[in-house]
């Protein structure tokens, strides 16, 4: 399942967060790839213990811990600290797989990565090209979104960033241990929830919203990894 999750931050958040990044210093992407990415990484990134990678990954954990869209698809049991890249001037990252496993930076954490997210703060109108292409049963999409929004995909995706060739595409970028593993059962209990919510709104006394309720927390017991 490829989700957009519009809005996450607000236009104060985004003002705060670009501020912030602008100011600190930016590193080759290539010093966090793995044996796979070094080949065909080429961005720039902040180095994950820098005081303003923390300051605006807190507070992307903080609203996204308030987005129930999210909380319902993502269905979240552990999410690694948000790192941040930037493309410009022809940088691209070719295509490739997310590691299967992350450390949790300055810590013996490992997490298993079911989900990958991006989170864009520059526009569309901004800059050219850098799009991410993200290839699933049903072909590639690309995905370029406004600023503040947020995509959120299996991390088994084979996918890529394009070349960017005018102005400067930054987003964080981080990933998200699952209390459902599988993606087919996580997208399953996505819609079921979507239409529960869906019957309640509009027939709150409908019997079958109990009834639904009690399947989907009943498959959650089932299929969840804690």
């Amino acid at each position: 399942m490829i989700l957009d999750i519009p809005a996450v931050l607000t236009p104060a958040q985004l003002a705060e967060a670009r501020a912030l990044l602008a100011a600190a210093e930016w590193v080759d992407g290539k010093t966090t790839a793995g044996h796979q990415a070094t080949k065909v990484k080429d961005n720039l990134q902040i180095p994950a213990t820098h005081p303003a990678a923390r300051q605006v990954g807190e507070m992307i954990l903080r609203a996204l811990a308030q987005n129930p869209l999210f909380i319902a698809a993502a269905l979240p049991l552990h999410i690694l600290p948000p790192m941040f890249n930037r493309y410009t001037g022809g940088q691209q990252f070719g295509s490739h797989v997310d590691g299967s496993i992350r450390q949790v930076p300055g810590t013996g954490h490992r997490i298993r990565t079911d989900l990958s997210c991006t989170l864009f703060f520059a526009d569309p109108a901004d800059y050219d090209g850098g799009e991410l292409v993200i290839e699933d049963t049903y072909g590639a999409k690309n995905v370029k979104l406004p600023a503040g929004h947020l995509v959120l995909y299996p991390a088994t995706s084979l996918h890529h960033v394009t070349p960017v060739t005018r102005g400067a595409r930054m987003c964080s970028f981080f990933w998200i241990q699952s209390m459902i593993r599988d993606d087919g059962k996580r997208a399953l209990l996505f819609d079921l929830d979507q239409g529960i919510q869906r019957v309640g709104a509009t027939q709150p006394d409908n019997p079958a919203v109990v009834q639904l309720t009690g399947v989907y927390h009943n498959l959650l017991r089932q299929w969840a990894e804690m």
